[in-house]
């Protein structure tokens, strides 16, 4: 491990590199994946578009020295275009560049690349380059993400399992049936009508732990006067309540005149956003997305802005792969007590690392492998490539 600097504390700017063990970048290739869901659940939507498959972008990353990384771009409807950002503006610019300094290479890109913003599938692209190597950079140092970052002896994550929007209220309770049976104690739900709302508690039960993401779906006044319906839910928090998102005032209103507690952050593209919204006091739970943000390299930026803030920091992992992992080490050695990963549970017909990452009564052990600890599944790649 010689030449390694391994990170301590969570406001350490200072990326991982390994200067007697530099390699070059020399191929990134993008990996679409689509996996339907199991038809036991049928109803399934995202804010109004049905929901039979799941997207995911898978990118893998390869040294000159034969070193393999994996990353994920947050995908969804939006895979194919995170993918030819990837090949067309984001590739060009690594390859060839010192694999080791990642800080250096996605500071070199996302100024090249700024005139055409600060977000959406460009940002997704670089996340997935980023997480790459990150797990390459573990692999050469045969540690995990999380001892890179200072974690100490965390093994195991509590998770809370996310669901599709079902809508319809005995469709919801159907689905919370189903993760309370398989042992979670916490839920988020993707509904913003209040009937689905109520459904999942009275189904769940006052002990199961509710999350709300109303995406995006309400004005101020609106939520405000929702407010005493969604109290007597007894919510862990309410996620993304207001049109549009960067509405961090309105959040921070919210917040304030209804006693609401009130997580958002998932479509915030930049570090400096993030210091807005804490700024303006507008969230108990800051949510930073992995696969969305810049990867960890930015991720773990969040955590260190959030701390000295004294907010919670509740990563957005709403994806299976790569994105996850690095949701899951980050957490572990930058989270503090009561964080949880977010269990995108979408009850799909294979998993991208098959039976090496599962959940047991609601918690993800930190796999023990250098880097993200896992590689994708090869033959779970095989049958649900698809061209995009």
């Amino acid at each position: 491990m010689t030449g390694l600097r391994r990170l301590g504390h969570p406001g350490s700017l200072i990326s991982p590199t390994l200067e007697t063990m530099s390699a070059v970048l020399a191929d990134i290739e993008v990996i679409p994946l689509r996996i339907q869901l199991k038809p036991e659940l049928p109803g399934a939507a995202l804010w109004g578009g049905e929901l039979t498959a799941a997207d995911s972008l898978l990118v893998k990353v390869t040294t000159d020295d034969g070193i393999i990384g994996w990353g994920e771009a947050f995908g969804l409807y939006g895979t194919a275009l995170a993918a030819r950002a990837l090949d067309e503006l984001v590739a060009p610019l690594c390859l060839g560049r010192d694999a080791a300094d990642i800080a250096a290479l996605m500071d070199h890109v996302q100024r090249k690349l700024h005139v055409f913003g600060r977000g959406g599938a460009i940002t997704y692209a670089l996340s997935a380059v980023d997480i790459a190597l990150w797990d390459i950079a573990g692999k050469r140092a045969g540690l995990p993400i999380s001892t890179l970052l200072g974690g100490g002896d965390v093994r195991a994550m509590p998770c809370y399992a996310s669901l599709a929007c079902y809508t319809e209220p005995q469709r919801v309770r159907a689905a919370v049936r189903r993760v309370v049976d398989d042992g979670f104690t916490a839920i988020k739900l993707h509904e913003s009508q209040l009937p689905a709302i109520q459904a999942a508690r009275d189904e769940a039960g006052p002990a199961i732990a509710l999350i709300v993401d109303a995406g995006c779906a309400w004005t101020l006044d609106h939520a405000q006067g929702l407010a005493a319906d969604l109290h007597a839910v007894d919510m862990l928090f309410l996620e993304e309540p207001l049109w549009p998102p960067e509405n961090f005032d309105g959040l921070a209103e919210l917040r304030r005149s209804t006693g609401l507690p009130i997580a958002s952050g998932e479509n915030i593209g930049t570090t400096m956003e993030f210091e807005r919204l804490l700024d303006a006091g507008a969230v108990d739970f800051a949510q930073p997305s992995p696969a969305k943000l810049g990867g960890i390299t930015e991720l773990r930026k969040v955590f260190a802005l959030a701390a000295a803030r004294d907010v919670a920091v509740m990563t957005h992992s709403f994806y299976d792969g790569p994105g996850l992992l690095a949701a899951i080490h980050t957490t572990a050695a930058l989270g503090g007590a009561g964080a949880m990963i977010e269990w995108r549970w979408f009850d799909l017909e294979a998993s991208i690392y098959g039976d090496a990452l599962t959940t047991t009564a609601g918690r993800v052990t930190l796999p023990d492998g250098s880097g993200l600890g896992l590689d994708p599944d090869p033959d779970v790649i095989e049958t649900y490539r698809f061209g995009v």
